[in-house]
């Protein structure tokens, strides 16, 4: 494609195959992605990592995020990005204060890439969605890649991957990496 003619930052722009986030109240639409896993320990860091340096490669500016009260991954973002990694967190913080930290921090960047904590779904407790990866992603309105522990799987990540698609209609959930 580069033989085309395009060059590589626009190259690079048109093959971000992401959603234009709806936000209420917001003046423009950030793009951004969340890297979701079926639990901890499936390689999230690492796969969010790998991307923020494949585009910031290609000339996109990325902002990095991070669900929830770590302190460790939002450290690595930062070092690879040159500027500082924002927490998002649905069980300490409102949607609002959320979403105002997301947009704000968005100004003037081409994509957001938001590293979720445990597993999609696990949050808070275990009676709902507080606090959980699945929740900042309905509230950013993102599109979820789901990384996935394939190491010992053929078949059975088909049956895994439908759960977790099927669990909650409302998630958009466009993509999976099976890790390993």
């Amino acid at each position: 494609r580069l033989s085309e003619g395009l060059n590589r930052k626009r190259l690079a722009r048109e093959t971000i195959m992401v959603g234009t986030n709806r936000i209420p109240g917001a003046k423009q639409s950030p793009k951004c992605l969340v890297i979701a896993g079926t639990h901890s320990g499936v390689g999230k860091t690492t796969i969010a990592l790998g991307l923020m340096a494949a585009f910031k490669n290609r000339g996109i500016i990325v902002q990095g995020f991070k669900v929830g009260p770590d302190f460790i991954d939002p450290g690595h973002h930062t070092r690879l990005l040159g500027r500082a990694s924002r927490n998002l967190d649905g069980w300490m913080l409102s949607r609002e204060y959320n979403q105002e930290t997301f947009f704000q921090s968005m100004q003037g960047k081409d994509l957001g890439i938001v590293e979720g904590v445990m597993g999609l779904f696990d949050g808070y407790e275990g009676r709902s969605e507080a606090g959980s990866t699945a929740q900042m992603a309905k509230w950013l309105n993102a599109p979820v890649i789901l990384v996935v522990d394939a190491r010992s799987m053929a078949r059975s990540i088909a049956a895994l991957v439908h759960g977790f698609k099927t669990f909650d209609p409302d998630l958009p959930l466009e993509a999976v990496i099976a890790n390993r």
